[in-house]
């Protein structure tokens, strides 16, 4: 319990420390706005292009626009307690620091849930996609596990903020990837295989192609062996980021360059 305790409510005090923006209408337009006009574009694009029909854009960037918020998210769990110069403060706590860390990425999956279900309803709603009755609670569990995989990518890359100056210009690029590999906006049969290769191990890829087999009907059955991949891609970068945070950890104590900007 007390384990449980240092995971949820330490997370959630974190989230409400290092998550700071100056106004609600700031928020509201980073996280909202901005996705829905990504979604928008991306669905009319396809209709002009005829890449593919609406419900392939519309459901695979409604998975997609959680990543804004879960690897920047994941990013600054990290990054902004050095900016802050509070990461001594937290690196001298008894308690386990992968236990402080994996805690911070819940609230910015549920950032990530929720700016995906807001996406996809607008869009059911502006652009008529249909989705069957059935078929919503395996979508809300593929989104789910979309942004909590997604929140540990962000993690892994936060890491890098105990060595790296300017971390965010890493997450940035990352963000462009996931555009371009995972294969919500581009079929994956018109990519390279080296494209395809590298976007099977990034998050969002299997949850876009469980979201969409859900909406298509196909029913959680079929979709369950992918959402278990986006569990199984989003467990390595868990991982992953537990190993580099007592890394570079362990190198900054010894460089010195703990709170060094």
């Amino acid at each position: 319990m007390s384990g449980l305790r240092l995971v949820t409510v330490g997370g959630m005090i974190a989230y409400r420390a290092l998550f700071n923006w100056t106004r609600p209408a700031l928020f509201v337009g980073t996280l909202f706005i901005g996705p829905l006009f990504q979604l928008l574009f991306f669905a009319y694009l396809g209709r002009q292009l005829r890449v593919g029909d609406d419900q392939f854009f519309l459901v695979g960037n409604a998975v997609l626009t959680a990543s804004l918020a879960c690897v920047f998210g994941g990013t600054m769990a990290v990054a902004n307690e050095r900016r802050f110069g509070t990461l001594g403060h937290v690196l001298l706590s008894p308690r386990s620091r992968t236990a402080i860390f994996w805690g911070r990425v819940l609230p910015y999956a549920g950032n990530g849930l929720l700016i995906s279900v807001f996406t996809l309803t607008v869009a059911s709603l502006m652009l008529g996609l249909r989705i069957p009755p059935a078929a919503l609670p395996g979508l809300a569990l593929a989104m789910a596990a979309g942004s909590l995989a997604c929140g540990f990518f962000g993690l892994t890359l936060g890491a890098l903020g105990l060595r790296f100056r300017d971390v965010f210009v890493i997450s940035n690029v990352a963000v462009a990837l996931l555009l371009l590999l995972t294969g919500v906006n581009v079929p994956p049969g018109n990519l390279p295989q080296w494209m395809v290769t590298v976007g099977q191990g990034l998050p969002i890829t299997h949850a876009a192609e469980a979201a969409r087999m859900l909406a298509a009907g196909r029913g959680l059955d079929a979709a369950a062996p992918v959402i278990g991949q986006e569990v199984l891609v989003g467990a390595v970068y868990a991982v992953v980021a537990a190993i580099l945070l007592k890394f570079f950890e362990a190198e900054s104590r010894r460089r010195a360059s703990l709170d060094t900007l």
